[in-house]
């Protein structure tokens, strides 16, 4: 080796470790200044000083509990007790819950010394450890006397507006209305509301009542009438929420198989080995690329002008956008497809649809099925965003719920929903792959019985092979 091939080698060499060195600095150089890009460009320092952790803990609050309102009509003295602020849920005129003493005078004992009352034109809110609070709201606003000393953080008052927010519950005062709210963990009212004859019943009494002979309401059994006053609550309409699940998974389910029938046909078009002419396949693998690089929710909203809203148009949505990710999937499949398996079924006199049935599509019904499973149970949770804009599913109630910005207990509650819509179509998912892919049985190798031993029946059993 002459000393100038060992330079150059040496060179190469060298040029080789800069190369390796400058790739080694420079993706992590480049990583961060990307990193200190979002930084500045998405504000995160201002996103941070606008946060705030009192509404996040008011939102995470709404959550799981609920509020019962206590109102008073400052102009004609009217109260009323109602959970979470509803008609549906006012209680009946005269009553209330037993901390809520109703008179002359209403007194409200929030619990730990906190007590509200409601005098004929005055307000009292005793504070244990701040003293005696009492407003005088009328036409000129909310005359209001506080305990020496400057506000604390949790008093906002201005001149006709006074909010008073303590652990126990908070008070409002306006010139036409006084009202105090008080948080209760769980959500009340969610199996039966107050007009029910069930509601209020521990849950021993309950199941009591459904296996005994008496009637409370004549000429129903006691379990019918529980169930006809559980889904037709008033308050969570839990009918109208399973109906609109039920219109979810159907949205999912349509728009998939719908995909899956308008790609397969497709994918033969676009396969190598099965479709000739180079320009039939280039213009099928477009159209794939054209219908899946446009996301269902731009398809949601194109489909929504021109059909008008409903869970139709949604599940025509996911059949656009599925059908060019199904046909390049199916595509890409027969294109690597056994030849020897479609000589063999050829071989025994079969016509190309035979060729096609027997050859073909055993080998490549794995793939699809575990595709088409698994993007229905990915759809299943893209039809919640869906139906929030074509007007249909779970999406829409979710939506609903998220804009009054007061419902959050019902945002949980269809957020469980969904969640539990999604693990039980993955369950059942896994449940058609082992029986339609596998059998039902293990195999030795793992093969579907589509492309084995089930081959070898269908091209015995075959009619042009007796």
């Amino acid at each position: 080796m002459t000393t100038a091939t060992v330079q150059a080698q040496k060179l190469a060499a060298e040029q080789l470790f800069s190369r390796k060195r400058l790739f080694a600095f420079g993706l992590p150089t480049l990583a961060l200044a990307y990193l200190l890009y979002i930084f500045f460009a998405f504000d995160v320092l201002g996103l941070t000083s606008r946060a705030s952790l009192d509404n996040a803990r008011t939102l995470v609050a709404d959550s799981y509990s609920y509020k019962t309102h206590v109102s008073r009509d400052n102009r004609s003295g009217t109260v009323t007790v109602a959970i979470e602020g509803e008609r549906k849920g006012t209680y009946p005129e005269g009553t209330a819950p037993d901390w809520v003493s109703l008179g002359e005078d209403t007194v409200i004992d929030l619990g730990n010394g906190h007590v509200v009352k409601y005098a004929d034109e005055e307000i009292h809110y005793d504070i244990p450890g701040y003293g005696l609070i009492t407003a005088n709201p009328g036409r000129s606003g909310v005359a209001t006397t506080f305990p020496d000393g400057p506000l604390p953080d949790w008093i906002n008052a201005s001149k006709n507006r006074v909010t008073i927010t303590t652990d126990e519950g908070r008070l409002t005062i306006t010139r036409n209305r006084t009202e105090v709210l008080r948080y209760f963990a769980g959500w009340e009212l969610f199996f039966f509301t107050l007009d029910s004859p069930f509601h209020g019943r521990s849950f021993t009494d309950i199941v009591g009542l459904a296996v005994s002979s008496d009637q409370l309401e004549p000429g129903q059994s006691n379990l019918s009438a529980m169930w006809e006053d559980f889904i037709n609550n008033a308050m969570w309409r839990h009918g109208e929420v399973f109906w609109a699940i039920f219109e979810t998974i159907l949205m999912a389910f349509l728009g998939t198989l719908g995909a899956a029938i308008v790609a397969l046909p497709m994918g033969f078009l676009a396969a190598r080995n099965f479709t000739p002419l180079r320009s039939v396949r280039f213009a099928f693998r477009r159209v794939f690329d054209f219908l899946r690089g446009v996301d269902a929710l731009i398809w949601t909203i194109v489909l929504a002008r021109a059909f008008g809203p409903g869970p139709l148009t949604g599940a025509l949505a996911i059949l656009l956008t599925d059908s060019g990710t199904f046909g390049k999937m199916f595509s890409e499949a027969l294109e690597n497809v056994d030849k020897k398996q479609i000589e063999g079924v050829q071989s025994t006199g079969a016509k190309p649809v035979q060729r096609y049935r027997f050859g073909v599509i055993p080998q490549i019904t794995p793939v699809l099925l575990s595709q088409i499973l698994y993007y229905l149970e990915s759809n299943t949770r893209s039809a919640t965003i869906i139906g929030a804009i074509t007007g249909g599913g779970i999406g829409l109630l979710l939506t609903q719920a998220m804009i009054t910005q007061k419902d959050w207990e019902e945002v949980t509650y269809y957020i469980i929903l969904v969640i539990l819509m999604v693990m039980i179509m993955d369950w059942l998912s896994g449940i058609l792959r082992r029986r339609l892919i596998a059998g039902g049985e293990p195999t030795k190798r793992g093969k579907s019985r589509f492309a084995g031993a089930g081959l070898k029946r269908y091209l015995e059993n075959a009619p042009w092979a007796r």
